[in-house]
């Protein structure tokens, strides 16, 4: 979102808000209604990624934002929407692999078809087996790719050789980061101070 766009106060408070440890390392991604609810409760501090000060609930309150950012407006209060809270408490970060669901698939692939380059809404996609189930091939990370209608109908039963299509590129088990489960549209560039490989990937063309 840009400031000048017209946006909800729901919308506003359920964007993405990056949920650091005390180490300053991302750890999760939460919304910006929890976020505000964990600050309030002294759970978390909210961080000014530009200066990187921190603000309790009141002192947020007290430095209200330019006229033209975003933000959460009451009869009496107009509040910054936060980019990125500090946890006044540790929390390890996670280690686990990234699970295999079809909603981390589409996050994976980002909703575009692994062989023309389609982007394409849910309803238009599907996944598909690179090497098909019938011969063998299985339901992971490894072997499950999203496909347009028009490429899943021209592969069929078939591997990608065998019909003339190409992979975009090679299906790999994604790591768990603190916004896998987030669309790359969602995520702030503010947090590429805090998560060094969210910087490497939005550098690169």
């Amino acid at each position: 979102m840009r400031a000048g766009e017209p946006v909800r106060r729901t919308d506003l408070l359920e964007r993405a808000t990056l949920v650091i440890n005390r180490s300053w390392r991302p750890v999760h991604v939460t919304t910006v209604r929890r976020a505000l609810c964990m600050v309030f409760r002294e759970a978390a501090r909210i961080v000014a990624p530009d200066t990187l000060a921190t603000f309790t609930f009141l002192e947020w309150i007290r430095r209200p934002p330019p006229e033209d950012e975003l933000a959460i407006r009451s009869p009496s209060v107009r509040l910054a929407a936060p980019e990125v809270i500090l946890l006044l408490h540790f929390d390890r970060v996670p280690c686990h692999e990234a699970p295999f669901t079809r909603r981390n698939l589409f996050l994976r692939d980002d909703f575009t078809c692994q062989y023309c380059g389609r982007r394409c809404n849910t309803d238009l996609l599907s996944v598909d087996h690179v090497l098909p189930r019938s011969r063998g091939g299985k339901t992971s990370w490894e072997n499950c790719v999203l496909a347009c209608v028009g490429c899943n109908a021209r592969k069929a039963n078939h591997t990608p050789k065998e019909v003339g299509l190409r992979l975009l590129r090679p299906p790999v088990r994604p790591r768990w980061t603190p916004y896998l489960n987030l669309r790359p549209s969602q995520r702030m560039e503010s947090w590429a101070r805090f998560a060094p490989e969210h910087k490497r990937r939005t550098a690169s063309p």
